[in-house]
């Protein structure tokens, strides 16, 4: 049971007011009085405006439904569709060209391309890893992964297996070569490398040799003729190899080369929504003490690895003398920007007035701006944001309107805090349907704080399938990421973010690569990112993050944007191409039992996890035991692709219940060495998780807009309530 006390008139969840008052509040010399009641006020204003456009996005929902319900079974008219929309409200009128004008934006955001991570704040030890991907090394990516074959001898088991290494080293020496060529001969053949006469020397064989370009030059450590590290730099991202001849692997190399270090992962989400499972009053003291902690930079985890205590902080910044003898200094950390929830949540954090659980939205506003202020405070601009700023990702918006809404509330929260306007700059996720096909009047609401879009599609799948849900029945799971719709989609993005003047200013990003375990794949895929003008694009882990910033080294994403500047841009008509079956009855039933088989051990694999361990984000085996990484837009996708079809009737609920069932059993198996595992087949009529798994398959046509929170928030709840 939650203890509240009275703050004006809020009830606050007393661990909650006591973190806010006794270690935040202090550290941004903000009065409590003043906070609380400006707080409030914002609570009282946006509330209503909130419920408002959550009961629009219904109203929406409804008469779309009803239009499908009308024309499915017709040939789909795509003019008539697209009239109907803008009718109703869901289509707005572009208006004329613009372009941004947001100011004070970090280099990493607005200058700079490379990955970006994506980690749950409330795990500590992720967050500081995460944090200090900022650099990584080439060697362990490489070795520690299947990015190297591990045939002809080349095994990752065991102790060091000199066979990989030795491929590791020939495969990092291509990757110099490719990035930082000399101007004759390959890094392969280096003896040595010096700094002579402000330039980079290096030693093959009897000759003597330079960079073809010398300017990618950046700086050294210890002494110029017998450099302890090399710092290069191509497309503004860095490469420092580090020479110690005296190490293990060092001592094998002819240079004396120890390692290979990129820079990787310049900027990191640190998340409040999708990858964490924060239901009450504890989890999120949780998430905002860990966003505390790394902008104050004094957060620090200790485990146990290999039976030894480790403690992880975050890195330092990394200084080099540069060639003409002056001090270079590189941030040590990434960019941090963080997630906050979408509208549509409540947490019972704090009640209202009226003893409502307030928006988490409004809430994580104030409290993640709040912890901010704390680097815009920073004279010195040593922390965070060099530039004073505040980066915000905003989740699931729904149009313009919505948009507005989070731009007045950030202005709001200025207010409460006393910062200069646009200062709290956003991040749109174009991952909602009404968003995508609105996307220049959603950046024009926000021209003056965008930073950030994304396309995430993930949820933008959800959002399809649940906003056509009465279509007909949607196609394969597999088949969706070549459909129509989602390829205009991915280059909509593009070009409207390129026409409203991001490039030099915001990031335009893309997705996940939610296959952690598949580096080689990654690789060889995700350089199409970059190839799509993303100057950023999510990656798993840090060894992920090094292995996809070589693709930012093998394209030049400004040259690609300005080439992506004449194309014919992405039409509307594509992206409102509905996914649907022409024939349902073409489908073999081997077919959709095998696709309700996958859905269904993913959604038990995840679920499991979020409702009772609380577990937001992991990697999830699937059903041929390939490591996931699944969130709750994954979770969306799964369960309103069988709501869909069990409307449609494509399968029966006796045909999906068996195979919920069944690949319990399953997921039951995969969790077997888990020691926190409960397992769910030994009582299925009283697993919470098993219940909630149901429930978002069997009542996902009732589910709002698609969402999955709703429904594990309250299962959560209650089984942390079953475990007290």
């Amino acid at each position: 049971m939650t203890k509240y006390i009275q703050i004006g008139d809020l009830q606050v969840a007393a661990q909650l007011a006591d973190f806010l008052n006794t270690e935040l509040l202090p550290k941004i010399d903000l009065e409590q009085r003043r906070f609380w009641s400006g707080f409030e006020l914002l609570i009282s204003e946006f509330t209503p405006r909130n419920r408002k456009l959550l009961s629009i996005r219904d109203e929406m929902q409804a008469k779309i439904d009803a239009w499908h319900s009308q024309h499915g079974s017709t040939p789909h008219d795509l003019q008539a569709y697209e009239q109907f929309l803008r009718d109703i409200g869901y289509l707005v009128e572009t208006g004329a060209d613009f372009e941004i004008g947001t100011k004070n934006v970090d280099a990493e955001i607005a200058l700079m391309a490379g990955p970006q991570l994506v980690v749950p704040v409330n795990n500590a030890r992720f967050a500081l890893n995460a944090t200090n991907a900022r650099w990584g090394s080439l060697y362990d990516a490489l070795y520690g992964t299947d990015a190297i074959p591990e045939e002809g001898g080349a095994e990752r088991s065991g102790g060091y297996n000199p066979v990989r290494g030795d491929r590791v080293i020939a495969y990092a020496r291509g990757f110099l070569d490719q990035a930082c060529p000399l101007r004759h001969g390959s890094h392969a053949d280096a003896n040595s490398y010096a700094i002579i006469d402000g330039q980079l020397k290096i030693q093959t064989g009897e000759a003597v040799t330079t960079l073809a370009d010398q300017s990618q030059l950046r700086g050294f450590t210890g002494i110029a003729a017998q450099p302890t590290s090399v710092l290069l730099q191509n497309n503004d991202l860095h490469i420092e190899i580090q020479i110690d001849a005296h190490t293990a692997i060092g001592q094998t190399d002819k240079a004396g080369i120890k390692d290979i270090i990129l820079e990787a992962a310049i900027t990191t989400i640190q998340d409040c929504e999708d990858s964490v499972a924060a239901v009450d009053a504890g989890d999120k003291v949780a998430v905002y003490r860990n966003w505390l902690g790394l902008i104050s930079g004094d957060l620090s985890e200790t485990f146990i690895k290999d039976g030894n205590p480790l403690t992880r902080i975050l890195n330092t910044d990394r200084e080099f003398e540069t060639p003409s003898g002056d001090k270079l200094r590189l941030p040590g950390c990434s960019l941090l920007l963080v997630r906050n929830v979408g509208h549509l949540i409540r947490n019972n954090a704090i009640l209202d007035s009226e003893g409502e659980e307030i928006y988490e939205g409004i809430m994580d506003a104030v409290i993640t701006s709040a912890v901010g202020r704390i680097d815009v405070n920073n004279v010195n601009r040593t922390g965070n944001s060099r530039t004073g700023s505040i980066y915000i990702v905003k989740p699931k918006m729904h149009g313009p309107d919505e948009v507005r809404f989070t731009c007045d509330l950030f202005a709001g929260v200025e207010a409460l805090l006393g910062l200069d306007t646009n200062t709290i700059k956003v991040g749109i996720m174009d991952e909602e349907r009404r968003t995508t096909i609105n996307l220049k009047e959603c950046i024009r609401v926000a021209r003056d704080r965008v930073v950030f879009i994304n396309t995430g599609f993930l949820d933008r799948t959800g959002d399809e399938i649940h906003t056509s849900m009465r279509a007909g029945a949607m196609i394969p799971k597999t088949e969706m990421k070549d459909s129509c719709w989602i390829k205009a989609y991915e280059d909509n993005n593009v070009d409207v973010g390129l026409a409203c003047g991001m490039q030099g200013k915001a990031q335009i990003g893309k997705g996940m690569w939610a296959m952690p375990d598949l580096m080689a794949r990654m690789l060889e895929e995700k350089i199409g990112h970059p190839q799509a003008g993303a100057n950023t694009a999510w990656v798993p882990s840090p060894m992920a993050a090094v292995l996809h910033a070589m693709h930012y080294h093998q394209v030049n994403v400004w040259d690609r944007q300005e080439a992506i500047r004449s194309r014919t841009p992405a039409r509307l008509d594509d992206i409102l191409t509905l996914p649907i079956l022409a024939d349902p009855s073409t489908l073999a039933p081997e077919k959709i039992q095998q696709e309700l088989d996958n859905s269904a051990q993913g959604i038990l694999g995840y679920v499991v996890r979020w409702i009772d361990q609380g577990v937001g984000c992991s990697k999830v085996p699937d059903i041929h035991n390939i490591g996931l990484m699944e969130d709750r837009a994954t979770l969306r996708i799964s369960s309103q692709h069988i709501a869909n079809w069990l409307l449609h009737g494509v399968c029966t609920r006796d045909q999906v219940m068996e195979t919920m069932q069944r690949m319990a059993g399953i997921v039951d198996r995969q969790n077997a060495d888990d020691p926190l595992y409960q397992p769910m087949l030994a009582d299925l009529d009283n697993s919470i998780a098993f219940e909630a798994a149901c429930d978002l398959v069997f009542d996902g046509t009732a589910q709002p807009n698609g969402y999955t929170e709703p429904g594990l928030h309250a299962r959560r709840i209650e089984r942390k309530l079953a475990s007290s």
